[in-house]
């Protein structure tokens, strides 16, 4: 059973100067990203001219895999899903238009599979469980998953935060991010909580993000 963690981020901002829009992604780099894999926004935190602001993210690191219903690009729920741990393998079925993953059992090391046995193309997610919610919060979406074929991701919980207004939370991210990243963070190096103070430089407009 893998050691299970919590990651309480606190991202915060003083006088930034200039409103801004900060996204955090899991989109770090991984074979098939933007090809057979994409990334879900998972935040969308607002920071005002002036004044304090402060915004909070909790991930755990309990990953599932989930049957995502999409609207407009925006995973909006899931239908079922299945608790899952790196070394595990499920196979997702249909019947009677009800979908179900099977127990994990063991799989291939290091990795994460879900097998599509429904009979037809499927989309499926990856994504992590929060205290509280029913379904998880997706992550990685794979899509056009063929019947008899297997998602196999190595999902590492490499956060990465933008600043962009091009976003909304749970949209499905269809090619790399024009801007670059300002931030980027493995959760399972960071303490359990730790806060970042978001900072803007009035000479270049270049954002910054350093732990406080």
């Amino acid at each position: 059973m893998a050691h299970l963690f919590t990651r309480n981020l606190t991202f915060q901002s003083n006088d930034l100067g200039k409103e801004a829009s900060l996204m955090l992604t899991f989109d770090a780099d991984m074979d098939g990203l933007y090809e057979e894999s994409f990334p879900v926004v998972w935040k969308v935190a607002k920071f005002g001219k002036s004044g304090p602001y402060r915004a909070n993210a909790t991930y755990t690191s309990q990953l599932a895999f989930s049957k995502p219903q999409v609207v407009d690009g925006n995973i909006i729920d899931a239908e079922t899903c299945v608790k899952i741990n790196v070394g595990e393998k499920t196979f997702l079925t249909e019947a009677n238009e009800v979908y179900h993953f099977s127990a994990p059992a063991a799989g291939a090391s290091g990795t994460l599979q879900a097998v599509n046995n429904t009979g037809a193309i499927q989309d499926i997610a990856v994504g992590f469980m929060t205290k509280g919610d029913l379904m998880p919060k997706p992550a990685l979406y794979f899509t056009d998953v063929g019947d008899g074929s297997n998602v196999t991701a190595r999902f590492t919980p490499v956060l990465r935060a933008y600043i962009t207004s091009d976003y909304q939370e749970t949209a499905i991210i269809r090619g790399a991010i024009d801007t670059p990243a300002i931030w980027t963070q493995d959760l399972a190096a960071l303490s359990q909580s730790t806060t970042w103070t978001l900072a803007r430089d009035p000479a270049t407009g270049r954002y910054t993000m350093t732990q406080s």
